[in-house]
């Protein structure tokens, strides 16, 4: 049994068309309808490799077509393994 401790990781996506095309609509319909798309993209994401209440989803960022999430060590592995993921980095705190 691997370690069950979990953190925030980033997870930064590969190109997505449909992105780039609501990333470059920056009216207020634009931007909302670019939120609903990724929240749901990702969530699908996560829904298709981890168990329900495994993981917590902490935000989808817009911006950069990524998202946080709390997940386990080898839940970021699964994650990285993923043909959508880009890359996947744990957050470093500053002190």
């Amino acid at each position: 049994m691997g370690d069950q401790k979990t953190e925030v990781y980033f997870v930064f996506m590969n190109f997505d068309p449909k992105y780039e095309r609501l990333h470059a609509d920056r009216s207020k319909e634009g931007v909302e309808e670019l939120d609903t798309y990724l929240s749901k993209k990702h969530d699908r994401l996560l829904e298709k490799l981890f168990q329900p209440n495994t993981y917590k989803k902490k935000s989808s960022l817009a911006i950069v077509d990524g998202f946080s999430v709390e997940i386990t060590k080898e839940q970021a592995a699964t994650l990285r393994s993923a043909k959508e993921v880009r890359v996947v980095e744990k957050n470093q705190e500053l002190a």
